[in-house]
């Protein structure tokens, strides 16, 4: 058994407990279950929602997430077309932010998971 990093695990959206099962059971790409996430880990039976309304915190992070995200952004049309519009800035932000919107939530998800969700990584022995 391969012992896959803290990293690697995150960005693959796998349990913080056994780093092997998936946080959730959907794509990416299915916008109508986007924020749909196991109740258990398949692989450890872990649970991934201690409790309810467990992930409201995570708005928090997804926030921070379009914070930076405008900022960028921002820096980004002004250095390149040195001082656009109003409509360009507004415009560009919520393109950005349609197309975004599936990583951002994901990740807002996993990382509230992995820093508040108490759950302690422990390779399963086979």
């Amino acid at each position: 058994m391969k012992i896959r990093s803290l990293g690697a695990a995150m960005l693959q959206g796998k349990c913080p407990k056994c780093r092997e099962g998936n946080i959730f059971p959907n794509s990416i790409f299915s916008y109508r279950k986007l924020t749909v996430v196991n109740e258990r880990c398949p692989n450890c039976d872990a649970v991934l929602i201690p409790e309810p309304d467990f992930f409201y915190g995570a708005m928090y992070i997804s926030y921070a997430f379009s914070v930076a995200l405008v900022i960028t952004v921002m820096i980004i049309l002004t250095w390149l077309f040195d001082d656009p519009e109003v409509m360009t800035y507004i415009l560009t932000v919520l393109v950005a932010n349609v197309i975004l919107l599936p990583l951002m939530l994901r990740y807002s998800k996993i990382l509230y998971l992995y820093g508040l969700g108490k759950l302690k990584y422990t390779p399963i022995k086979e």
